[in-house]
């Protein structure tokens, strides 16, 4: 070959070579030597060396970048050297323009990109490289971590306990299902606890002195806050976040906690939101929970039938729990407002769509913690209503409830409005997917009169012709002329809802002089969206009434357990938390405490007064 352009001096190759961007592809048969160097922005240097692999990524990019969008890479001109032997002589080549010196202008000269083509490949390189790392931390975030660096796995043994407590006088049928007491299981937490207790709450009457009485019952409540006011002794930090108290509510208990070091916070909920903050539940040292109906009542006890559960050794969960307790304290502070939004470590990733992943009691389950109102809900935090309502549109067989207050209305607001969301949901079951729902409803002299017309009207739902099933009864605990002296007690204010695949127990009720409602929660196991769910079962904190949903404050457990199935298609498992729900709504339906709806007398005589 003639000219200064090639390798060689005077030979042709016989290969024909190509060069992109003025750097010269090594030669895939006879590699030959350094390619020409070239000048300019990137300096002076050879792509490849004899030591290569015949064609190197860089080359074979370029080269790919350049043949398929020359129009977007700048101009690219295309030249080979004289065909080997073994091509067709008449083969017709087009030779190049000089690109410096016309003097040294090569008989053939490679092809070659502009600058644009070398920049262009690295920046669309760099691009795929980002793209795929941002990916990849995407996936891994939503794979593996939530808000906060919160693991979507927990890997604590949990255990997860059923905790009631039965009114003194009550008694059930031999054999019927006995679950830990409230008393018991607040012994054992403040027995645990090492360095720290939270306690939402929504009042304190823990003493005799509280309540004006003079009640041997009231020693278990004045047992528990000795305990308490002995704990900063200890080294324990203990916060108390409380709800505004009104110009009647007692002080004495919280003024004694507050003497003995612990540090107390009350939340003006009715400046914040109208409502109150009617929240129970008590975490111990960032592991340990119980969430249910029980005030910070002595009469909670003994004296008012109550729900909730305890869960040991799950520190993931009571982590989550804390972010509430944290939006509740840091509304505490005096003037405070709700922040819009909430700051992101208030926020959470473990909500209805996506559940915290654990081991309940050595089975696997799916958990949450809900809330309301929704001016309280940060980023993530699945809200109160939309939880239940949940409950009852996934259930395909039954719904069970019980609950201390029944009303498709307000409550609190002047004047009341009409509110039937629950209600709504429990007709469309019956109606469009023939679900059987049975209500157990709290009777006592408290009750709302306008609760029993809306009682009726539901249980009229049911028809021998239609087939739809409805039943209504009424839950009324039994009381002594003595028993009957004491303030705002003998009622049954659990709340809770059973279906066959999910089990919702809530707080609340009127106890202390003042309407507590807890808004409880289903547990649920799997897609609420698809497929049938597995056993589930939900603690809160709200009765079912529209304040509770809207301006009052509550929380909720949701807890959805995977339940093996037998051959026949029948649960196999035993001691779920939906299966122990489930057995004590059938131990109270089936007791001589439970009423229909329709015997207008007999509960026109004990409920129904205010």
């Amino acid at each position: 070959m003639g000219g200064g352009g090639g390798e060689g001096s005077g030979t042709s190759s016989p290969h024909p070579r190509r060069v992109f961007a003025a750097r010269e592809c090594p030669d895939p048969v006879s590699q030959l030597g350094n390619p020409l160097p070239r000048p300019g922005f990137w300096g002076s240097f050879p792509l490849s060396t004899p030591h290569q692999n015949p064609k190197s990524w860089l080359c074979r990019t370029l080269e790919g970048l350049c043949l398929f969008c020359p129009g977007m890479l700048g101009e690219i001109r295309f030249a080979v050297f004289p065909p080997h032997a073994g091509m067709k002589p008449d083969s017709t080549y087009k030779q190049l323009e000089s690109l410096e010196d016309p003097a040294e202008q090569p008989t053939h000269f490679p092809p070659k990109c502009s600058h644009g083509v070398l920049l262009f490949a690295i920046l669309l390189t760099l691009f795929i490289l980002i793209f795929f790392l941002f990916f990849n931390l995407r996936l891994s975030s939503a794979l593996g971590s939530g808000a906060d660096g919160d693991a979507r796995y927990c890997g604590d043994a949990c255990r997860i306990v059923l905790v009631e407590s039965i009114p003194e006088g009550m008694t059930f049928s031999e054999g019927s299902v006995l679950n830990p007491s409230t008393f018991s299981t607040w012994m054992n937490l403040l027995g645990t606890v090492t360095h720290s207790l939270d306690i939402a709450s929504f009042y304190w009457t823990m003493t005799n002195e509280d309540t004006r009485t003079h009640e041997l019952s009231a020693a278990q409540g004045e047992q528990i806050l000795e305990e308490l006011l002995q704990l900063s002794q200890r080294g324990v930090t203990v916060r108390i976040a409380v709800s505004h108290p009104s110009a009647k509510s007692p002080l004495n208990d919280l003024q004694a906690l507050e003497r003995s070091g612990a540090m107390v916070r009350t939340i003006d909920m009715p400046r914040l939101t109208g409502g109150v903050l009617h929240t129970k539940f008590w975490l111990v040292d960032g592991t340990h929970l119980y969430i249910g109906s029980a005030n910070m009542d002595w009469r909670s006890l003994t004296q008012v039938k109550e729900l909730g559960t305890a869960v040991y050794n799950c520190s993931c969960l009571a982590k989550d729990l804390g972010k509430i307790f944290e939006a509740y304290w840091a509304l505490g502070v005096p003037d405070a407002s709700i922040p819009v939004p909430w700051p992101a470590n208030y926020s959470t990733t473990y909500n209805m769509e996506t559940p915290l992943e654990l081991k309940l009691n050595d089975t696997d389950a799916a958990v949450y913690f809900s809330s309301s109102p929704p001016a309280l809900c940060a980023a993530g935090r699945t809200q109160d209503l939309g939880a239940l309502l949940n409950v009852i549109d996934t259930a395909e067989d039954f719904v069970d409830v019980a609950v201390m207050s029944y009303l498709p209305t307000t409550e609190f607001s002047h004047p009341q409005r009409f509110w039937p969301a629950i209600d709504n949901h429990l007709r469309k079951a019956i109606f469009e997917r023939r679900v059987k729902v049975r209500l157990l409803a709290g009777c006592w002299q408290h009750s709302q009169v306008t609760m029993f017309p809306f009682l009726k009207s539901l249980a009229a739902v049911a028809d021998n012709r239609t087939r739809y099933s409805v039943e209504v009864r009424l839950f009324m605990v039994p009381t002594s002329a003595a028993q009957a002296r004491i303030p705002y007690a003998r009622v049954n204010h659990n709340k809770y809802m059973v279906t066959e695949k999910a089990a919702y127990i809530g707080e609340g009720g009127a106890v202390g002089g003042a309407t507590v409602g807890l808004t409880t929660r289903w547990w649920w196991l799997g897609s609420a969206f698809c497929c049938p769910l597995p056993p589930n079962l939900l603690a809160g904190t709200s009765n079912w009434s529209g304040d509770y949903f809207v301006r009052t404050a509550g929380s909720a457990l949701v807890v959805n357990q995977v339940v093996k199935q037998t051959g026949a298609g029948t649960a196999a498992g035993t001691g779920t938390i939906r299966e122990e729900l489930q057995a004590v709504f059938e131990r109270d339906w089936n007791s001589q405490y439970s009423v229909d709806i329709s015997d207008a007398e007999q509960w026109e005589n004990f409920c129904g007064s205010r």
